[in-house]
């Protein structure tokens, strides 16, 4: 509640995530839907806790044994019914320990039908919620299943259920060599399927979690305009952990930093336009000097 209280603070902030045990369970829903009611915040989404929890060490709604699987559907199910109750519109799925370490031991077709019909079995049951599948390459296993955007919008389309997308998480997408911005514009070819994203930053070599900006700051530019141009209408979320750093001020860092290069971007609208048009990079260096001077 004293994280809820300080986050309320943070210049800008009108919503919040809840990690699923962590910060929400069936014995305190009724206490945090009233706390976020005093706050004056949405509740954004919920993240089922499918990567802490010792039960899912070898994998979740893909692990091998039958019952962890039923349990990770069960334990799920119970996050989508508290969504529902408060009013969330969005489960942030990020099924970090389904996948594999070592080669010539996980059977890649077994796991990924497991992984899609768990995923596809929650969409249907609960048609107004969306499913939003975060991808990472690595980390904690070595390879996830869920790792890129081509490979999770694969996944999503292969449920068959439109309630299922998939949440961009910057730092993941950097660490997998993605460029955000085309794979913004992947996900809109794939039938509108970006329902969430979450910010941060980070060197490419691991998921750092730094303020927005602070390395990336020419790809926000032009992550933001896929983001205009390609119409997202979803939260921007701060997904960060600021292990040295004050976390309130953190996140307000990278809010700021965020709203700043959108106003590069809205201010910019039609220039840009004729940038990528363009496809000169000597002219498009000039434009940078000039909005990040």
């Amino acid at each position: 509640m004293e994280m809820l209280r300080r986050a309320a603070k943070i210049p800008c902030v009108t919503g919040i995530e809840l990690v699923g045990t962590w910060d929400i369970r069936p014995d305190n829903a009724k206490q945090m839907k009233k706390a976020l009611v005093n706050a004056g915040l949405d509740c954004v989404s919920i993240i089922p806790d499918l990567f802490a929890d010792k039960r899912f060490w070898k994998g979740s709604y893909s692990a091998n044994e039958p019952k962890v699987r039923q349990y990770a559907l069960d334990y799920t199910r119970q996050m989508c019914a508290i969504a529902e109750n408060l009013g969330c519109g969005i489960l942030n799925i990020w099924p970090g320990q389904d996948g594999y370490d070592y080669l010539l031991c996980a059977d890649y077709e077994r796991a990924r039908e497991w992984l899609c019909e768990a995923i596809a079995t929650l969409a249907r049951e609960f048609p107004k919620i969306r499913f939003a599948l975060e991808y990472k390459p690595k980390e904690p296993r070595t390879h996830s299943y869920v790792a890129r955007m081509a490979d999770t919008l694969l996944l999503a389309q292969e449920t068959g259920c439109a309630n299922v997308g998939v949440t961009i998480d910057t730092g993941h997408a950097f660490v997998g060599g993605e460029n955000v911005g085309e794979a913004i514009l992947l996900a809109k070819r794939a039938g509108d399927r970006l329902f969430h994203m979450h910010f941060n930053d980070n060197h490419t070599m691991w998921d750092d979690d730094m303020i927005v900006g602070t390395v990336h700051s020419v790809a926000y530019i032009e992550m933001l305009y896929w983001l205009d141009r390609c119409g997202y209408q979803g939260w921007l979320s701060m997904d960060q952990y600021p292990y040295r750093e004050d976390a309130a001020q953190a996140i307000g860092e990278s809010i700021l930093w965020l709203r700043q290069f959108d106003r590069v971007v809205q201010e910019h609208r039609k220039e840009i336009d004729k940038l990528v048009a363009a496809s000169d990079a000597v002219t498009t260096s000039r434009f940078l000097r000039k909005v990040l001077a």
